[in-house]
């Protein structure tokens, strides 16, 4: 932290997966935590291992105990709720600033109350590790104070994103489109390679999908290859027909967009896509009228 910057007393309400680690590196940037709300005995020992220097006390005696920033890591659909309730004890004072760490929220969650939309882009565990893992992150920030914002960000060892109101949740869908359904896809493929024989899936796919996202991330959609962005609509057939039932759903959604995405970037050619399309479709209908 800036020498030059006031030292923030800070409370946590939520000491989650996000709240206990978000609080542990504002406490290692120089800010005094001195209070989180932990209900769950999960949260409770998150709270004892990553904010051991706070006392665990209820919301409302923990937002009256952080003078200069309260730390809202609740679940989306919470957010309003606890808001309003916090604003209806007294808790919240004149002066305070209030962040909540939802993507998909912006300041109208707040309502009147000063505060600001700071999300990082990052999944978390609660574990230890998940410290190591915020410096150089993006930040998904809506915030009239954008001073004030980007010191907290800069504290916590990131880069604000500064995202509009209007687009909190189309923001928040890409990242959870991103890193949620990567999760589902990678954990897919380790099922069906297992369903092949293959008794060490992850020894097959780290190299290959560590590539596949490096290629990705720096080539856009010139990184695609396979028999979907080659029109191998034999090939496709097969998968179809030998793979776990339960995986032909998610095989036959992403191929049809991988197919969308060939296509528009040029990739592959409409006229050779045809034979594809049609396998997919086919599939597709087969599986509605079953």
């Amino acid at each position: 932290m800036d020498p030059r910057m006031k030292s923030l007393t800070v409370g946590v309400v939520g000491a989650g997966r996000v709240g206990a680690v978000l609080g542990a590196a504002l406490h290692a940037a120089g800010h005094r935590v001195v209070a989180a709300a932990a209900v769950s005995t999960a949260s409770r020992e998150r709270a004892a291992r990553l904010l051991p220097h706070a006392a665990v006390l209820p919301a409302d005696e923990v937002t009256r105990a952080a003078t200069d920033l309260l730390l809202l890591a609740v679940p989306d659909d919470h957010l309003a709720a606890v808001v309003a309730g916090l604003d209806r004890t007294g808790a919240l004072r004149p002066g305070q600033v209030v962040a909540h760490t939802s993507g998909a929220h912006g300041l109208a969650v707040l309502g009147d109350v000063n505060g600001m939309a700071l999300h990082p882009a990052m999944t978390f565990t609660g574990a230890d590790s998940d410290l190591d893992r915020l410096p150089g992150i993006a930040w998904g920030v809506t915030a009239p104070d954008r001073v004030f914002a980007t010191r907290l960000v800069a504290d916590l060892g990131g880069v604000p994103e500064w995202i509009a109101e209007e687009s909190r949740p189309v923001y928040h869908a890409a990242l959870a489109h991103g890193a949620n359904h990567l999760v589902t896809l990678v954990n897919e493929a380790a099922d069906v390679l297992r369903a092949a024989g293959v008794g060490e899936p992850g020894r097959v796919l780290t190299p290959l999908l560590t590539a596949a996202l490096d290629n990705a991330l720096r080539l856009g959609d010139a990184a695609l290859t396979g028999p979907v962005s080659r029109g191998d609509a034999g090939t496709v057939g097969k998968h179809l027909d030998r793979m776990p039932a339960e995986a032909v759903p998610a095989y036959l959604a992403m191929a049809r967009r991988t197919a969308d995405r060939a296509i528009a970037s040029g990739r592959l050619r409409p006229q050779d896509a045809t034979a594809l399309l049609d396998v997919l479709a086919a599939r597709a209908e087969q599986r509605s009228h079953s």
